[in-house]
């Protein structure tokens, strides 16, 4: 099966990590490289950070997809990602609940991916990567439990336990035939 997969889910819970995973496994799954404007020097995925000046410009130009705002950042999917789509490739983005329905219009028959994972896992994972507060954390747990838009197709993948069980959960998702 091949297509565009939206992986979305609280800060913490794994996405990034899930997809990685994935694309290791089989490695003709692409990643999308998002452009966020933050130092690329902050860590977690692996993204282009770029100032808001440059987002706005990159933007003017058409180099997005699509694009949203989300936490303080601009964030932006790049229009390559048209040519992976054509060609066939299973495509899998790291997406915010905040730009679901505007990404649903944008690329007709995306699914949705939604990870999860208890509180207190998502708790201790945010603890352990040591880049927000304890407000931000409470914050970023009060919004987990957000729901998602309605009218999208969205299967959901737990991240609690062992990382080998949500990864191949995913590869089940995304790469049925094979997995």
């Amino acid at each position: 099966m091949s297509g565009l997969f939206a992986i979305v889910g609280p800060s913490g819970v794994g996405k990034d990590t899930l997809m990685e995973a994935a694309r290791e496994a089989d490695p003709s799954i692409v990643l999308v490289r998002r452009v966020i404007t933050r130092p690329s020097t902050s860590g977690g995925e692996d993204f282009a950070g770029v100032t808001r000046d440059e987002f706005a410009g990159l933007k003017g130009k058409g180099a997005f997809a699509l694009d949203w705002e989300a936490h303080g950042l601009a964030y932006g999917i790049p229009a390559d990602i048209q040519a992976d789509l054509a060609a066939g490739h299973t495509v899998l983005f790291n997406g915010s609940r905040a730009m679901l329905a505007d990404a649903a219009e944008a690329f007709p028959g995306m699914r949705v991916i939604h990870v999860t994972a208890r509180p207190d896992v998502l708790s201790e994972r945010l603890r352990a990567r040591g880049r927000e507060t304890e407000d931000d954390i409470r914050a970023r747990l009060d919004r987990a439990a957000l729901p998602l838009p309605e009218g999208l197709d969205v299967v959901e993948i737990d991240n609690s336990g062992r990382i080998e069980d949500a990864v191949t959960a995913l590869l089940r998702i995304v790469q049925p035939v094979n997995a």
